[in-house]
């Protein structure tokens, strides 16, 4: 535990950290992949380019100061961050190499706000969220290698197919290089990959399983992450998936994990709303496939938003299910449509999916949501369902990316 000292010193500290987070977090990782390079496998290259993965730091840092006294609040982000670690085989031996570093970017940063009590009392409190994070990542670890099918570590899979879904997104089938059984997992769970890289290193990146839970394979479906501008680089990762990657090539996955998926236990009548933007369909199809098979009594509602059908994937997938299910109901939203984007066998509009076409689209709103997306739709749409009405224990969301808020008593997952 942490002394009552330390956690007053602690808390005292999140109105600089709230100042200075994010210079912090920017000196920390400079210092860390210069100490320790071999960490940066870890890492996304991109997110850190744009300066996402330090805001999220810097973001959490402040959050456990405020939130020190009550660590109950933070509950849901500690299993969050644990599923993350563990996805990516994080071990005990790496909390030191970050702890080091963090330590010292505080005194570096901080410079006269950092006395030795301030440092020490972080220093008690990293210790602390680390025993933490470790105990409930071996036991993510422990899980996923005592289930039926299950693993530890890294896995050799065999792509069996690849499958063009739109103009940006592919699909690869993956199936173990042993032929052992596949491990149960929950529709809306993501696998890790770990691939080499150009510079001869290998880089880890977590990807949706797309497809049910269940099957004789894994199907995962990658967006081809374009360059934006000199900022915002492209994709390491998928662009080495889409070119490079092909049928009978081994990729070495991680379990899957993940704390966002369809939670069927709490299931008691209620309609199934599923929203999704872009890539952000890969976790709903999933969680969508497993609830007409294994819900086909309940009322379901896609609404999925993206730019027109040269961008759009699963579309094939997604009509067959509203021709066997009577019980689903689709809508298309189209930012950008073309002239062939139309028809009457479909329900769809112009736009962007927004609250006002949510409760034109919802007769009964008393329903579970999901969703997923960019951040400016997720923002939209949780602010947008608790303005509603909508209990916080009906929304469940992930976002794509590292943590950031995106409204401060925000309880759903983002990776």
């Amino acid at each position: 535990m942490i002394s009552q000292k330390s956690i007053e010193l602690v808390k005292s500290t999140a109105p600089i950290l709230q100042q200075y987070g994010e210079t912090l977090t920017r000196h920390f990782y400079k210092r860390m992949f210069l100490s320790n390079p071999d960490v940066s496998a870890f890492f996304n290259v991109k997110n850190q380019a744009i300066g996402t993965q330090q805001r999220a730091l810097a973001n959490a840092i402040s959050a456990y100061a405020e939130n020190i006294k009550n660590l109950d609040v933070l509950h849901s982000a500690i299993d969050l961050i644990a599923n993350k670690h563990a996805s990516l085989m994080i071990k005990p031996e790496h909390y030191p190499i970050v702890g080091e570093n963090l330590l010292a970017s505080i005194k570096e940063v901080l410079g006269d706000n950092a006395t030795d009590e301030v440092f020490n009392a972080w220093r008690e409190a990293y210790c602390f969220l680390s025993e933490l994070l470790i105990n409930r990542e071996n036991q993510i670890y422990n899980n996923n290698a005592n289930k039926s099918g299950g693993w530890h570590g890294f896995r050799n899979f065999k792509v069996i197919k690849k499958e063009k879904e739109s103009s940006l997104i592919t699909s690869f089938y993956l199936q173990p290089e042993d032929k052992k059984a596949l491990p149960h997992y929950f529709p809306g769970q993501y696998i890790t990959l770990r691939v080499p890289t150009p510079d001869g290193f290998k880089t880890m990146r977590n990807y949706s399983l797309s497809d049910k839970p269940g099957l004789n394979y894994f199907r995962i479906s990658i967006k081809r992450e374009v360059a934006l501008n000199q900022e915002i680089p492209a994709g390491i990762v998928s662009n080495i998936l889409h070119d490079k990657i092909d049928v009978e090539d081994i990729l070495e996955i991680g379990p899957p994990c993940g704390d966002f998926f369809l939670n069927t236990d709490e299931y008691n009548g209620k309609s199934l709303v599923l929203l999704a933007a872009g890539v952000g369909i890969t976790p709903i199809l999933s969680i969508l496939n497993f609830a007409t098979d294994n819900m086909p009594e309940r009322e379901i509602i896609l609404i999925y938003g993206c730019k027109n059908q040269v961008v759009q994937p699963f579309k094939h997938k997604i009509e067959a299910l509203s021709k066997i299910h009577s019980k689903l109901r689709v809508h298309y939203r189209f930012s950008n449509p073309k002239l062939n984007d139309f028809n009457a066998n479909q329900s769809c509009s112009i736009g962007k999916i927004n609250m006002q076409l949510i409760e034109s689209l919802i007769t009964e709103k008393d329903a579970d949501y999901y969703f997923c997306g960019p951040k400016p739709f997720m923002s939209t749409l949780f602010k947008g369902l608790l303005d509603w009405g909508i209990p916080n224990n009906q929304i469940h969301f992930e976002f794509f990316g590292p943590k950031e808020d995106l409204q401060n008593n925000s309880k759903g997952t983002l990776r």
